[in-house]
Order: C-alpha cells, then sequence, then structure tokens
C-alpha cells in the first residue's frame, strides 16, 4: 500500500497541495485527474520524494518515505517522469539497462540483463535494442522509457510490494499505443504485488482503466473511488467547468461533452 495522510505542499506564496489524503493499493491501477494546476504531478512528486511536503507524510507498506534509503526505494519503486530527456547517443538497450543500475555495482549480471530483455519484449521494443535511441520518434522513445521503468521492478519478490508511478505517460502516443499500454499496465497490476498510480487527462481513459481514481480540483481531494462514483456529472463540472452527459456502453461509463 502507498498512502499519502493530510499532505500540504506551498510554492510561490501558492498552495499547491491542502490536506491531500489518499491510499493507492497494490493490483489495483490508481489514477490522479484533475483539471490543469489541480496539483496532480504535484502530488505525483510528492509520493516520489522530490518535494517534501509541507504537512502530512507518505508511506510505502507502512513505512514512512522518510525511513527509505535511496537505494531501497529505488529496487523496489520505478518512476516514468513526463519527459526524460537523453543528450548521449546510447543504443536501446543501454537505455533500458539503465532501469537495472540499482540491482548491480560495476557490471550487470545474467539476471539484470535477463530483466531487461523481458521488459523490452513485453512492450515490443526488442527488435530495437542495437538502434540509437536518438534515432526514435517521440512516441517510439516513450515506449521504450516504459521497458526502462519496468526492467527496474521487473521481478516479483514473494511478500513484497512493488510500486510504480507514472506522471503523464500516454504524452506521445497515438491511440493505438495509449490503449496498449494501458492494457498491458492492467495486465502487471493484476499479478496482485505491484502498486500502480499514475496520472492521466482523458477522462474516458482513465475510466476505461482504471479501477481507482482520486480527482483533484484546486490542491484539495473532490472525490476518490471507483470510476462511476468519483466521474458524476456534477463532480466533473465541479472540477473542469464543463458538464458530461455519463453513458454506459458494454458496462464501461462513456463521458459526452455537448
Amino acid at each position: 500500500m502507498l498512502t499519502a495522510r493530510g499532505v500540504a505542499y506551498a510554492a510561490g506564496g501558492r498552495r499547491l497541495l491542502d490536506d491531500v489524503s489518499a491510499s493507492f493499493a497494490p493490483g489495483a491501477v490508481s489514477v490522479v485527474v484533475g483539471p490543469n494546476g489541480a496539483g496532480k504531478s504535484t502530488l505525483v512528486r510528492v509520493l516520489c520524494r522530490e518535494l517534501p511536503p509541507a504537512a502530512g507524510e507518505v508511506r510505502y507498506g507502512g513505512r514512512p518515505l522518510g525511513e527509505w534509503s535511496d537505494g531501497e526505494l529505488a529496487r523496489v519503486r520505478a518512476v516514468l517522469s513526463q519527459s526524460v530527456e537523453l543528450a548521449f547517443p546510447l543504443r536501446v538497450w543501454e537505455v533500458v539497462l539503465m532501469g537495472r543500475y540499482p540491482h548491480f555495482a560495476g557490471r550487470p549480471t545474467a539476471r539484470d540483463e535477463a530483466a531487461c530483455e523481458a521488459a523490452m519484449r513485453y512492450f515490443d521494443v526488442w527488435d530495437w535494442a542495437d538502434r540509437s535511441y536518438l534515432t526514435l520518434s517521440g512516441g517510439e522513445r516513450q515506449r521504450v522509457q516504459f521497458a526502462r521503468v519496468m526492467a527496474q521492478i521487473w521481478e516479483r519478490a514473494p511478500g513484497a510490494t512493488r510500486y510504480l508511478v507514472l506522471d503523464e505517460p500516454l504524452t506521445f502516443l497515438d491511440i493505438r499505443y495509449q490503449f496498449e499500454f494501458l492494457h498491458r499496465v492492467r495486465e502487471l497490476a493484476a499479478a496482485g504485488d505491484l502498486v500502480v498510480v499514475g496520472v492521466v487527462h482523458d477522462l474516458n481513459l482513465a475510466a476505461r482503466f482504471a479501477d481507482h481514481l482520486v480527482l483533484l480540483a484546486g490542491g484539495r481531494v473532490l472525490a476518490d473511488g471507483a470510476p462511476a462514483d468519483v466521474l458524476t456529472p456534477d463532480r466533473v463540472e465541479a472540477a473542469f467547468g464543463v458538464r458530461p452527459v455519463a453513458h454506459r456502453l458494454d458496462g464501461r461509463l462513456h463521458l459526452l461533452y455537448a
């Protein structure tokens, strides 16, 4: 379990998060949604210890985040940020291998290489192993980054929990790969030992693939729960200023806008 309790954060005299509490369980895909400036990426950065909360706390598996060393955390938690810039002409294999750095000293082991290959095959980038990363399109680079972060936490350990944090992972992807990526994240979460927390802008994609939503507005939690309970017309209008019409098709929630 990954939990935030009473988290607050301010910058430039503005309170970006205000008493935010949420719990993210293993085996489920949790998605944070909200309008621009709601505090979504700020919450993710606090969860990842990139920003220190002014109040409240974050816990991984019941253990306060401050008690984890960087090495311990890197071996169980992987983070995909909004933008990952690489200026060096590394091969795709070398980029994915970066995900294994927390697990070896000096040279990668056969175990590390096996984790990289498995993650690359899972995200269909194995055939690019020897290509220069810089020659890839934006969407192709994003798929390589998926393989990198999953290689970091690929191995399951009995009784342990893994954590995957995704800040706007669908950037640069066309609709086919958005669906494909979200399907695969759901498959990974189904293993039961993986906590998945992501930020997604498209409410219909969030409703289709998430088990659990946290709706932020003005730095506060407006709603927290199952997609159908969170994305009501009243709540969407309160957060985004537009009122949708909610429909169900094949048992799934769809939001339409006039």
